[in-house]
């Protein structure tokens, strides 16, 4: 039985102390034996822990109880080992590094619910009878693993690699509706304010990520799983591990 609570969140809010933030979640996850990594920075807090599950969601109440985190977004899924092997705690300047011009708490773009996009997968155009492009803004590693059928894949190494890509395309997809999604969403609340700032008239995020998306529609048009940057290697649309062992990795 599948007894380990994965859990990816993250939220977008002015932090006024970081390095006490840290240091706070730090001590809570070493006395509830939570495993995995944190991240915190002014612009916000991002979550990749295991462990068992009352203690994690005691520390999911704790993180919800800072400051401006009520709203923490969370993604859940279940294995029978902890896919890590060492709890990590940093303080970074970003919690994604991108352009740090792009305040996510602030510049919002407009996000589609994933039963929405399959929908307009299924029809091959958005409600306004756009064409759409599925913009995959993950890594070469990442979309290895699986993607969207038809998705563009930028075949980048690194998230800032992005923009020159997607630049080159602007005229070709002036009149479409471009829609990006990662993991759990935290790149594209970055990357698509960016796009509307560099002019794209008509872009939107896939609300929650992947992970959102296979929980609500159970991964229709999705080819593969899902790339998780731990010992499970990814996750099915089932959300369940592709490898389901003790870690022993990198991670």
């Amino acid at each position: 039985m599948a007894s380990i609570l994965n859990i990816a969140a993250y939220h977008f809010t002015q932090i006024e102390q970081p390095a006490a933030v840290a240091q706070q979640l730090r001590d809570s996850a070493l006395a509830h034996d939570l495993l995995g990594t944190i991240l915190v920075a002014q612009e916000g807090i991002n979550l990749f822990l295991a462990g068992e599950e009352s203690p994690l969601r005691t520390l999911l109440a704790e993180v919800r109880a800072l400051p401006g985190c009520a709203a923490l977004t969370v993604k859940e899924s279940w294995s029978k080992h902890v896919p890590f092997r060492r709890l990590k705690v940093r303080v970074e300047r970003e919690i994604i590094t991108f352009d740090p011009t792009i305040n996510p708490a602030k510049d919002v773009a407009p996000s589609v619910a994933p039963e929405v996009l399959a929908r307009w997968i299924e029809q091959g155009h958005d409600d306004a009878g756009r064409d759409l492009v599925l913009l995959d803004t993950r890594n070469e590693e990442e979309v290895a693993v699986g993607s969207f059928a038809g998705a563009v894949n930028p075949h980048i190494r690194k998230f800032t690699e992005l923009p020159e890509v997607v630049l080159a395309q602007r005229e070709a997809w002036a009149d479409k509706t471009v829609v990006g999604f990662c993991t759990g969403g935290v790149r594209c609340e970055k990357f698509m304010p960016w796009m509307q700032r560099q002019g794209f008239a008509h872009v939107a995020q896939l609300e929650g990520g992947i992970l959102n998306y296979f929980e609500k529609t159970g991964g229709t048009h999705w080819h593969g799983a899902c790339f998780v940057f731990d010992e499970r290697v990814g996750l099915k649309p089932d959300l369940t591990p592709l490898v389901d062992a003790p870690a022993d990795g990198r991670v």
